[in-house]
């Protein structure tokens, strides 16, 4: 928590550009203190993330408990849009909760065009994978985010 505060004044960032992704797993591990520095992070201003939602030890309890901004829906529902219906619901189910809560949902593993109209379809607010742009240095990142529109 310190490094993120010294790192937020040194650069001047507002914190409220910083989303900090905490994995399911990780946040699961010892809840009550994951809650606490998930706490003592939004104390800062900055916006939290639970990445790959619905893989492994989520507790839909938790979800209540922790000052959350964004669900992250796994790049594993995403790949079965198309094939597996039970993946669609999957999806469908973790923005409907979500968005019930007041939260944003990111979609990861976007590769084709068909999963990015689905999503778009089902009301996910974000999606990040190689169909939208490959990884890139900051500075392409950055040309890239002026040049397109939002989704």
């Amino acid at each position: 928590m310190r490094d993120i505060a010294r790192a937020l004044e040194e650069s001047g960032l507002d914190p409220g550009c910083l989303i900090l992704e905490i994995t399911e797993g990780v946040a699961m591990e010892d809840a009550p203190l994951a809650a606490s520095v998930m706490r003592d992070l939004k104390s800062l201003g900055v916006d939290l993330s639970i990445d790959d939602f619905g893989t492994g030890y989520s507790s839909l309890l938790y979800l209540t408990r922790f000052p959350l901004d964004y669900l992250k829906i796994d790049r594993s529902f995403v790949a079965g849009l198309r094939e597996d219906p039970n993946d669609a619901v999957v999806a469908s189910g973790i923005i409907g909760l979500a968005h019930a809560m007041n939260l944003k949902v990111v979609a990861e593993g976007i590769e084709t065009e068909g999963q990015l109209e689905r999503l778009r379809k089902m009301g996910c607010d974000m999606g990040q994978g190689d169909y939208l742009s490959r990884a890139l240095p900051a500075e392409d990142a950055a040309s890239l985010l002026a040049a397109r529109p939002r989704w």
